[in-house]
């Protein structure tokens, strides 16, 4: 099926064609490419020109270019553009622009990606539907997945994220989202913003980006609340609200962990519903509510869409579960990887959910195991970021959980702040850690692992998953 043809192409981006091609993809990375896709060449933090010739093994129909590359097949099929990102940008608004799907766009200071796939799970049960596969929310991810967009998707589901301001409005212009959803505003990026205010105002930009008419669904009992309803009605959008808090449009009235999942019931407008998600967690139910109002907003079937979320697990290194089976154990280590990234919003859900299960008995003794958390350094926070390290000590979650392991030197400000009872081991640096994960956790424990990419403490979750014995899940 053709996505893109040569005269599309040149018409959206305003380049030349050698001769006609067609696509039936977008790729930027020759090793993942698909036969068939059209290559776009950027130049960002390395030159996609050396990775032509490697599109073209790899089954490129053509590939995007802003200059000559040597070595490529004879009758290899070049779009020639002044600047390869702008090309990016300029097929993903020309995908947008021809599409009748209606698109959510999805930020927030965390649960960004794991939104962003409930959408996904909830919408696909409902018609065609339209997501970047992995966390593709930046100043490409977003032109990538609106440039794979196919023309018959009924729904699209887009998520935008941030590193600095100004960032989130080109991205939200590019989209146009008939919603959006905020997910929570936390501390996070405080190298780049002097306050949480600051972050609330760059998420509420997202806002301005859609499409008129659209709807804002924002979370009632996050920080920047009025930064959001100043921006809908700057934009004249409409305002939905979703939280626990007695004000919320779609209030979460009781949320039940168990080992099955959690129970979720809420007063939305006009009645109460009650759905269930397979993963525990406060944080993934609110996030849940936010999506199903999402799905409202644009006419959704929440009906359709609440079954769909029963099997609803998140993605990779975002709170998955394990179990590492030991030579001889009678129970398993229970590892949560929750490892892709972390700010103090996402480090508290968490530890909350750590301190909600119930660690299994240790094997015929019947003696409980342990909560433990294996904790690496939070980045990008600044100046503020020792004491927010520290300020961890004295969580509420702390109470339940037994030890704490620590790598990096800001995790030290926590691990040093800990009664001596609960430390564990700390490591400089997460590869150390890593290297003692058989002395981490024990048989019955339930262990978490949590720290942002940047730490790699990701390494050390492999490596516990490593030491299991057995090829269950």
């Amino acid at each position: 099926m053709t996505l893109w043809s040569s005269a599309d192409a040149e018409k959206a981006t305003g380049g030349r064609s050698n001769r006609e091609w067609s696509a039936g993809g977008v790729s930027i990375d020759s090793r993942s490419l698909a036969e068939g896709d059209l290559f776009i060449a950027l130049s960002d933090n390395r030159d996609g020109h050396a990775f032509v010739r490697n599109a073209f093994e790899a089954g490129a129909s053509a590939a995007v270019v802003e200059k000559e590359v040597e070595g490529l097949p004879e009758r290899a099929c070049l779009l020639k553009v002044a600047d390869g990102l702008a090309a990016l940008e300029k097929l993903g608004l020309a995908a947008r622009d021809r599409s009748s799907a209606k698109v959510i766009a999805v930020t927030g200071s965390s649960g960004k990606t794991s939104t962003k796939e409930m959408l996904r799970q909830a919408l696909s049960a409902q018609g065609p539907t339209h997501a970047a596969e992995h966390s593709y929310n930046n100043h490409w991810g977003v032109p990538l997945t609106l440039a794979r967009l196919p023309r018959a998707a009924e729904f699209a589901v887009i998520e935008i994220g941030m590193n600095r301001p100004g960032e989130i409005l080109p991205l939200s212009k590019i989209a146009k989202p008939h919603a959006c959803l905020i997910t929570t505003v936390g501390i996070a990026h405080l190298a780049s913003f002097s306050s949480v205010e600051g972050i609330a105002a760059e998420k509420a930009s997202i806002i301005l980006g859609m499409e008129p008419g659209g709807t804002a669904v924002v979370n009632r009992d996050s920080p920047g609340f009025e930064i959001f309803r100043k921006a809908a009605a700057e934009n004249s959008a409409n305002l939905i609200s979703f939280g626990e808090g007695a004000l919320a449009d779609w209030r979460m009235a009781a949320c039940e962990d168990s080992e099955t999942g959690t129970l979720v019931r809420a007063s939305i407008p006009g009645r109460r519903v009650a759905f269930k998600l397979a993963s525990r967690g406060r944080h993934f139910a609110m996030n849940a509510l936010g999506a199903l109002a999402a799905i409202d907003s644009v006419g959704g079937d929440i009906e359709a869409a609440m079954p769909a979320l029963e099997t609803w697990e998140p993605p990779a290194g975002r709170g998955s579960r394990y179990k590492v089976w030991l030579d001889g154990a009678d129970s398993p280590i229970e590892l949560i990887d929750d490892t892709f990234n972390a700010n103090p919003s996402s480090l508290n859900a968490a530890l909350t959910v750590l301190a909600s299960i119930e660690p299994r008995p240790r094997g015929a003794a019947e003696c409980a195991g342990r909560r433990i958390a294996i904790l690496g350094d939070m980045l990008e926070l600044g100046s503020e970021g020792p004491a927010l390290h520290e300020r961890f000590s004295r969580h509420g979650a702390m109470d339940k959980i037994s030890v704490v392991h620590c790598a990096g030197r800001l995790m030290h400000n926590l691990y040093m702040a800990l009664p001596q009872s609960k430390r564990g081991l700390w490591r400089e640096s997460s590869s150390e850690l890593s290297e003692i994960s058989a002395q981490l956790a024990s048989p019955g424990d339930v262990a978490l692992v949590k720290g942002s990419k940047g730490s790699k403490i990701s390494i050390v979750a492999e490596a516990m998953r490593k030491l299991n014995r057995r090829q269950v899940r």
